[in-house]
Parts: C-alpha cells; structure tokens; sequence
C-alpha cells in the first residue's frame, strides 16, 4: 500500500508526515558517533540474558562491539521513534531492553521527554548508565532487573505512558505479559511499537493477537515493527505499509 491509497486523514498525515518522511528529524551525527565507537569497543561483557536472545550468539559473555553490530535498533527506526515521539508531543515514554542505550538517546532527544528504560543484563546497563552520564541525559532513569517483575512494578495503575518501545524479550509469552501490563496502565493517546514483529512463529503469533484485541482500534505493519493505538473514536483498521 502506498501514500495514495490511504483513505483515513490520520494515517495519511502519519505516514506522509512522520513514517514516509525526515522533515521532523534531529540531528542524530553525536548518537551515530557513540554507535561507531561501541562497534569498535572489545570490552567483554557477561550477559544474563533472559529473553529469546541474540540469533548471532548464544554466549554468556560478549563483546561490546558484538552487540553493537547485532543488537541495537538501526537509526532508521530509532529515528522513527523520536519522530513519533516529536510529533505527538509524547512527555512520558517507557523502552523495555535498553541494550547498549543508543536508541534510549533517541528516545531521550525530545527534550520534554522522560524516558524510563528498562535492563535484565546489570553488566550491559552499566555500559548504558556510562554513556547516558557523558552524554548529560537527565531526562533518562534506567530499571535494572527481570522485566517480568519490575515493568508491573514501576507502572503500578500510577503512570500512563505516551509511547511504550518493546524490545525486550522476544517470546511470546513474555511479549503477552509486557503488552497486557501496558495494556492496564495506557490511556487512550498511548502508543505501543513492537520490535522484531517477524522474528519468529511465537512473535507473529503475539503480534496477530495484539492487533486482534478488541482496545486495539489500530494498527500498523511495517514489517520489521508494529505500531498501535487505542484511540476509542476509531474504527478498527490494519494497515501494512512500506517503510
């Protein structure tokens, strides 16, 4: 489906205006940089992976710069992110799996933006925390822990995020969990974003059931991510669109 052929105003203006085109992006070049440096980083870290894991590595230990090149949500999406978040005027955004941290300085870039970001591996947030620290991001509060336990935590019914970026653990019973924690604390301008839609039979099984809860009156494929809302005046519609 392209530009043309979409008939609602709201997915048109989206798609024109924040999916299909740059014009509310930052410059990034300082992030990128941060990105080139961690490909380059041989420090060894010990990973407590409890999500599906990585499909390069399977190891307990790994170097910075294998997570890097392997892990990190591309600039195309991160990018994606801010512009979503820019234009929306999102004030309170929740990211599960900080990884590295690059894309939680996406997140952060809005600067009206409070970013909680969520880590399982403590050795991978420290290199997260050291690098929102050089970078001055105060409007950054990494959670360090199981997700399982410390997103129903943090969210408590109390706080109502704008966006929520899962990209965590990529089984489906964990995307359930995190999805349905969410689901109990958004309002009706949230915004959910689901990484790595395709990864694998129990993602697309999550992916297919979320699109198909009936809070969900939108939806939007865009093949490597899924996108959506819960606005109550819509009707229900899927949508799956080039990017």
């Amino acid at each position: 489906m392209n530009q043309h052929s979409l008939q609602a105003p709201f997915i048109y203006e989206l798609y024109t205006t924040v999916i299909k085109s740059d014009k509310l992006n930052g410059d990034f070049s300082e992030i990128e940089l941060i990105r080139e440096s961690l490909a380059r980083n041989g420090q060894m870290l010990k990973i407590e992976e409890l999500g599906a894991g990585s499909k390069n590595s399977n190891s307990i230990s790994r170097t910075v710069k294998s997570i890097a090149n392997g892990g990190l949500t591309s600039p195309k999406y991160s990018a994606l992110l801010y512009r979503l978040i820019k234009h929306f005027h999102m004030r309170q955004v929740v990211e599960l799996g900080t990884s590295l941290g690059v894309n939680t300085l996406y997140l952060a870039k809005y600067e009206a933006t409070k970013v909680t970001t969520f880590e399982g591996s403590p050795e991978i947030a420290d290199v997260a925390q050291s690098i929102f620290d050089q970078q001055q991001a105060h409007n950054i509060k990494i959670i360090r822990g199981n997700i399982d336990r410390t997103l129903s935590s943090f969210l408590d019914g109390s706080i109502h995020p704008d966006l929520v970026y899962m990209d965590a653990n990529h089984k489906y019973e964990a995307t359930m969990k995190y999805f349905n924690t969410v689901l109990h604390n958004k309002h009706d301008e949230t915004i959910v974003v689901i990484d790595d839609i395709k990864w694998s039979k129990s993602m697309q099984k999550a992916w297919k059931e979320i699109i198909d809860h009936p809070e969900v009156t939108l939806s939007i494929d865009l093949n490597k991510c899924g996108i959506v809302f819960f606005k109550p005046d819509f009707t229900k519609q899927h949508y799956v669109l080039a990017f």
